[in-house]
């Protein structure tokens, strides 16, 4: 059996600052990083003690520092992996949210929504956002590791779960599982069927205990 357990991190200063997040390198704010510490222990009390644990993060600042509070309870190293970040916003990236606002061009309800360009200089498409965590995806599950964490953002998260139920890329136009900051979605891998799960998308009870402490 294999379960992924897929952190969105907590919340950073882009959030807060009201600017676009994608590569502009925020940090954890001082409620993020007690978040973090919640998320660690929600992971060690899920997986049985002396298990096999793989640690897998985006290379942006809010994710390593998530991924090291993980790493501390769990004596494991994070494995960085920069195809695991947010989308890109090319330029809007650390602007105003407002600045995105009257630039962005949505995509159509029906037609080409893969390669769409949203109207910003640089920014993503959502096939290339796709196709880099797919990838990143191939490379984690290579590893015969039976518990992974993989630490990465909220609209990353739609395709490592997309990736996981094999969905294919030409597939995801439509896709969205949205999930909030500070989350854990657990994924899961039968060993008899080979089935795979989404065992519950974007859980965070566990921000509960941050929040009362």
């Amino acid at each position: 059996m294999r379960t992924i357990y897929a952190v969105t991190h907590p919340e950073a200063t882009h959030h807060v600052e009201g600017v676009v997040g994608g590569w502009h390198d925020s940090r954890l704010t001082p409620t993020g990083l007690s978040a973090a510490a919640s998320i660690a222990q929600a992971l060690r009390a899920q997986i049985p003690d002396g298990a096999d644990v793989e640690l897998f993060s985006s290379d942006l600042r809010r994710t390593r520092q998530t991924a090291e509070k993980v790493a501390e309870l769990f004596g494991v190293e994070a494995i960085l992996d920069r195809r695991l970040r947010e989308k890109s916003y090319g330029e809007a990236g650390g602007r105003p949210q407002e600045w995105l606002d009257q630039r962005f061009v949505p995509p159509p309800a029906v037609g080409e929504r893969l390669e769409h360009d949203e109207g910003v200089e640089g920014a993503e498409t959502k096939a290339a956002l796709a196709r880099r965590i797919y990838a990143a995806m191939d490379d984690i599950l290579r590893h015969p590791c039976e518990h992974q964490i993989i630490v990465t953002h909220g609209g990353s998260l739609t395709f490592v779960v997309t990736s996981w139920i094999k969905m294919p890329i030409e597939s995801v136009g439509h896709a969205s599982f949205r999930a909030p900051s500070g989350s854990i979605t657990t994924l899961r891998e039968d060993d008899f069927f080979h089935n795979r799960q989404v065992v519950n998308l974007g859980d965070i009870r566990h921000l509960d205990s941050a929040e009362a402490g």
